[in-house]
């Protein structure tokens, strides 16, 4: 517990402060919009190569833009990978690995049954540590989400302008007024593979190509050929985003990022550390059309994401990032050479993997090599290919590549060459001509855990504990206390690293981020509440100005 006490609380201190870091003025920070999607490759996309799904909006934004290839998510899963972007940090580092810790959905809807061993908790995050978006809403942007976040910690107020279904640019009361939008999409998500029955396929099944894992059967045609057809109706919505940004006159003012959270929705490809779970499509529009067409093959991890971001807006980046800038003023002199990522609890079910890529090999290390490759998640047996897989296993009537999946142990390391073996089946770990390989790889693997920590060796009890101080609930942030100073107001929270949100009226949609003194007139209500990543909301303090 000492070595955790360390890597909690040590290793991830951070010392940096974050009040009068950014300054307030709006002029020349560009807009900046991000377009996501779910559960999604990119080989279906025309523009990667694609010819069975018609994706003409991506196309053309990909002929306008530039198109990276070699861009991956932090885990072959959404909960982890987002956390990871949100704030620029591994998720291993800082508790955010195991699949959905926080599922608030669990309390409040009778119909959704969480699998985790723990109830819901959230992440409590080092000190110093904020959703970056918070930073640019410090800097004079108007900040939404639309609406997904998932990362694996309740979002204090002062992340968002607004979060709701309709949020977007347009909620802005000064036109003029910078801004950063995130719209997800959910329509290629795992679940719309069986939620989406009634809707006819614009794909046929019989035009789909299948894996060589997959067994040829009708069903599998059909799921494969939903996912294609949801990716079509997930391109038509693009298209009208970015219409919505044209008669707004904002698309020659605004940097346009497309991706998706992670790989393929399909069986054994989500939740995987193969390249097919981790390559996501990556394609950024620059105002005017600049570099429109061209192709980028440098390495990018999501963890790269929210320094980025800081950068294209010429804001600091705060030292405890783990990701670098690959655009913008900051932009990190040396190209990313290895990408990180990690598998571990994927619902009910626990595992151990870490992964580093270094653009052609693939190294793995098995944690928990007495597990099974194939793990029996409820929720995806809810797809029909998955329970006709299941079905036929247990039949005999799988063969050759069909079975790959359900091995029933692991060996301790794995290495693949990724560009001649594309669907990393033929382990090279043992074969002497890549001892090098392998050694450069497990040492690149074990120089990342020794820098950034890995809290994947403990258990989620353990690092609850430790951040509950052995308590049975997380603790409470302190409520801020206000003063004033003729016509200002001041205020202060107890807590370290905390977030201070306020309203000058109870009619205010959101809460704006408290930076320093805020000048107040006569007949003026202030609303304060506080807080801090992974503590319970401060209570809120309500003052009325005579």
């Amino acid at each position: 517990m000492k070595k955790l006490n360390y890597i909690v609380f040590s290793i991830l201190s951070i010392s940096l402060s974050i009040g009068n870091l950014f300054s307030q003025n709006k002029s020349k920070k560009p807009n900046i919009l991000w377009i996501t999607n779910e559960d999604m490759s990119p080989q279906h996309l025309g523009c990667y190569g694609g010819k069975i799904a018609k994706t003409p909006n991506i196309d053309q934004l990909a002929k306008e833009g530039v198109r990276y290839t070699n861009a991956f998510s932090t885990a072959g899963v959404c909960a982890p990978s987002r956390n990871s972007i949100i704030t620029g940090m591994y998720q291993t580092s800082i508790g955010g690995h195991n699949m959905r810790n926080y599922s608030p959905r669990s309390f409040n809807s009778p119909n959704f049954k969480s699998d985790a061993p723990l109830s819901s908790y959230s992440i409590l995050t080092p000190e110093g540590l904020k959703a970056f978006p918070e930073f640019l809403r410090e800097a004079g942007y108007y900040c939404t989400n639309n609406s997904k976040q998932d990362y694996q910690f309740e979002a204090p107020e002062t992340v968002w302008d607004e979060n709701s279904e309709t949020a977007d640019w347009r909620g802005r009361k000064d036109k003029n007024q910078p801004f950063f939008a995130v719209i997800n999409l959910e329509d290629t998500h795992e679940g719309q593979l069986f939620a989406r029955d009634n809707i006819p396929l614009t794909v046929k099944p019989e035009e789909v190509e299948l894996l060589p894992f997959y067994q040829e059967t009708l069903i599998m045609r059909k799921d494969v050929a939903r996912h294609l057809s949801n990716i079509e109706d997930m391109d038509s919505k693009v298209g009208k985003i970015i219409n919505r940004l044209k008669e707004d006159g904002l698309y020659d003012n605004t940097i346009v990022f497309y991706y998706s959270d992670h790989g393929d929705c399909l069986p054994y490809v989500k939740r995987e550390l193969y390249d097919r779970g981790l390559r996501v499509p990556l394609v950024i529009r620059y105002p005017q059309g600049k570099d429109g067409g061209t192709v980028n093959n440098e390495m990018i991890s999501f963890v790269d994401f929210a320094p980025t971001i800081l950068s294209l807006a010429n804001l600091p980046i705060p030292n405890y990032m783990q990701g670098q800038a690959f655009l913008g003023a900051k932009r990190a002199k040396t190209p990313r050479k290895y990408i990180h990522a990690a598998r571990d609890r994927m619902d009910s079910e626990v595992d151990r993997v870490r992964a580093v890529f270094d653009g052609r090999f693939k190294y793995l290390k098995n944690y928990m090599p007495e597990k099974p490759y194939y793990q029996n998640i409820s929720y995806r047996m809810r797809i029909k290919s998955v329970a006709e897989m299941i079905k036929l296993r247990d039949e005999g009537k799988l063969t050759g590549l069909q079975m790959h999946w359900f091995r029933k142990n692991k060996p301790v390391e794995e290495l693949f060459d990724v560009k001649n073996d594309p669907y990393e089946v033929n382990d090279i770990a043992n074969d002497p001509q890549y001892a090098d390989k392998l050694k450069e790889l497990r040492d690149q693997h074990e120089a990342w855990t020794k820098k950034y920590g890995d809290l994947g060796e403990f258990t989620e009890k353990e690092i609850r504990d430790k951040w509950w101080n052995g308590n049975d609930k997380a603790p409470k942030t302190d409520s801020p206390t206000v003063t004033f100073n003729k016509s200002k107001a001041i205020i202060k929270c107890e807590t370290k690293s905390s977030s201070i949100g306020y309203k000058k009226h109870s009619s205010d949609k959101s809460w704006s981020v408290y930076t320093g003194p805020i000048l107040l007139n006569k007949g003026d209500s202030l609303i304060v509440q506080a807080y801090r990543i992974g503590y319970d909301k401060s209570d809120v303090i309500k003052t009325k100005i005579n």
